[in-house]
């Protein structure tokens, strides 16, 4: 498993590494050297705009990102949070409107970074490919097809999730803590701290791969449905949706619940089985994980394989979709807000992207 880590990151950064090297040189080439302080200036603002789409989009809708957590990694010998309005008010009774929030300061400490880094990419990579498909079939006016799309926002994916998947692990173990866990996590950086003098290094990247493999239906999918669908809504124009080739809020707002939505339903059993694996290990695991002592503590997976065979084998099928209705109700909102929020940010910021022009 390490192995097959190691080696997947590595051939993954090379690739998106050429990738974004290619994009560069196609921006030079199309608009003309530019000074360096304008193309710094160009990439922080970018950067700033995926940040406050990621930070907005999370905080809006963190009590269900919570609660999803909870419900794909509770020990299933003694259920605490039994579905979605059930699991909100529990949390509310034992833990306060504070409990509803929980782990969402990491999470955003996660998020923004990694939003800011995943459409930044996106941008990049989105540019190189287009430049490599009209340099190989000589069609200068070639646009991006649904297939380019989806590989650009995979490798947009992989880059974000790999730079900032620590803080992801501990945010994970932070939001499942309740008032009776064992061994309290006072914060992000006292999580990283603990889980890397406990545990070692290797267990801040615990569920790595199939996050990875998760990365390319799931961010690939949202941001090719997303552009296809806009794209398909300006030349179109079906119920007079669009005007001038500009689309409405709630028309983009549209498109990226529907790109969320497909997004998230294809990849979610390889979500379940990350969180389960971010939690192998943990001696002081929380109550609701350790089921309060009627087992010794979460199962223990020996890899991806392994955790797949285990949940389905112990729990059924079902345990794969553990979380999936507060998960359903909080994407499409959460990705929405964040493609918008984005374009809103950058159009604020006087960014310009020509990624298919």
């Amino acid at each position: 498993m390490a192995t097959e880590d190691v080696v997947g990151k590595s051939t993954g950064e090379t690739a998106v590494t050429t990738i974004v090297n290619l994009a560069e040189e196609a921006k030079l080439a199309r608009e003309g050297v530019k000074a360096p302080s304008d193309a710094i200036l160009s990439v922080c603002k970018s950067l700033v705009a995926g940040g406050v789409a990621g930070g907005v989009s999370r905080t809006a809708v963190a009590p269900l990102e919570r609660l999803k957590i909870l419900l794909q990694v509770q020990n299933p010998l003694n259920i605490k949070y039994n579905g979605t309005i059930q699991g909100l008010k529990y949390i509310w009774r034992t833990e306060g409107f504070r409990g509803l929030f929980k782990g969402n300061g990491t999470n955003c400490a996660r998020i923004i970074p990694n939003s800011a880094v995943k459409f930044f990419s996106y941008e990049q990579a989105s540019s190189g490919i287009l430049w490599l498909y009209r340099h190989q079939t000589g069609n200068e006016d070639a646009q991006l097809t649904p297939a380019l799309r989806l590989g650009a926002g995979a490798c947009a994916g992989i880059i974000a999730m790999s730079a900032t998947y620590p803080m992801d692990m501990v945010r994970g173990r932070i939001t499942v803590q309740t008032e009776k866990s064992p061994y309290q996590y006072r914060g992000m950086f006292h999580a990283l701290g603990t889980v890397y003098r406990e545990e070692g290094f290797r267990a801040l990247y615990k569920g790595w791969l199939p996050s990875v493999i998760g990365v390319v239906p799931y961010v690939g999918l949202n941001f090719a449905v997303y552009e296809s669908l806009k794209e398909w809504l300006v030349v179109s124009k079906p119920f007079g949706l669009s005007d001038d080739q500009e689309l409405s809020v709630a028309t983009k707002l549209a498109c990226g619940a529907a790109a969320g939505t497909v997004g998230q339903t294809v990849a979610y059993p390889l979500d379940v089985i990350r969180r389960r694996m971010q939690m192998v290990g943990w001696k002081d695991a929380a109550s609701v994980v350790r089921g309060d002592g009627r087992i010794k503590g979460p199962l223990e997976y020996s890899g991806m394989i392994d955790a797949f065979r285990k949940t389905v084998r112990h729990e059924g099928f079902g345990a794969l979709y553990k979380g999936l209705v507060p998960n359903s109700v909080k994407v499409v909102p959460s990705i929405a807000i964040a493609f918008v929020t984005y374009e809103v940010v950058k159009d604020i910021l006087g960014v310009e992207m020509k990624i298919s022009e």
